[in-house]
């Protein structure tokens, strides 16, 4: 962990609301006047989506060993390289995934499921800021948890999650139901062995659970909105939290056991600006400036 060059790391599977929390955070860097440097972890993939396809028809029994989640289809040593590189130095190399939602890229001349060439992050800036898959792994090789500051999970309940990255991946990057579909069983094993693990490593985590009925999430239906959900937050280290002070300031939260926090899901958004404005500006107040 690093006391001059903060890391916060915001972790979670495809679909599950990772950017929502990042837009958060993008908000309060604007009003906190922090200069982050954003790292998206879809970057550190090691193929583009054109050479996976080009190896999904060549060994078709590659697919399921080559999920998103795994190992072997990121560049995990260059995501360590990356962590460490900054904790010490404040730099560190970086680059972009597009995506079809990437649209002033795509306009740049960019493909979607390409990438961007690598790049310095920029001089100077409080923090590194990183939302993606693996930013709170611990494998045999790897150990980038151990260089997070402030790591955040994002993990709604599963059929919640599914049914967001189904919505997400057919609306805004026009894939057919039944391929998200197939994606999502396809990866579940790497799921299970790199992605829920991390969970137990966060210091806070954020789970949204809707209190509609979610039963069957490969059935097409909305998402549900906030007002028809709770969040619950599970703090790791209860002793550092105000939670009279947060009962007080967010309506109708309530306390589900010592170190967990039930917010309504329309109040989101206030409780991470409680809750992790303070984290933030106590990282950036322990900075050690040479």
């Amino acid at each position: 962990m690093s006391r001059e060059y903060p890391i916060i790391s915001v972790t979670g599977s495809s679909g599950a609301g990772t950017t929502t929390v990042r837009r958060s955070f993008e908000r309060m860097f604007q009003r906190e006047d922090v200069h982050a440097a954003m790292v998206d972890g879809d970057a550190f993939h090691r193929y583009t989506r054109k050479e996976l396809h080009r190896m999904f028809r060549e060994e078709p029994e590659r697919k399921d060993e080559l999920s998103h989640f795994a190992v072997e289809a990121n560049l995990l040593d260059r995501l360590e390289g990356l962590f460490s590189e900054y904790g010490e130095h404040g730099t560190g190399q970086f680059r972009h995934y597009i995506h079809a939602e990437d649209k002033q890229k795509i306009e740049a001349g960019y493909r979607v499921g390409t990438f961007t060439e690598w790049q310095s992050l920029p001089c100077g800036t409080d923090l590194l800021f990183y939302e993606g898959l693996h930013g709170g792994l611990v494998t045999e090789d790897y150990d980038i948890a151990r260089h997070v500051d402030l790591m955040i999970g994002v993990a709604p309940t599963m059929n919640l999650e599914w049914i967001q990255k189904i919505d997400r991946d057919t609306k805004m990057r026009g894939y057919s139901q039944e391929a998200v579909i197939d994606t999502i069983l396809g990866r579940m094993d790497d799921y299970v062995r790199y992605i829920q693990p991390q969970f137990s490593r966060t210091h806070i985590n954020f789970q949204r659970v809707p209190t509609v009925d979610t039963s069957n999430p490969f059935e097409v239906q909305d998402i549900p909105t906030d007002s028809e959900s709770f969040v619950v937050i599970r703090f790791r280290d209860p002793s550092k939290v105000d939670f009279p002070w947060l009962l007080a300031m967010i309506q109708d939260a309530f306390m589900s056991r010592p170190h967990t926090l039930v917010v309504p899901g329309s109040r989101m958004s206030l409780a991470m600006e409680l809750i992790l404005a303070p984290l933030v500006r106590h990282l950036l107040a322990q900075r050690r400036f040479r």
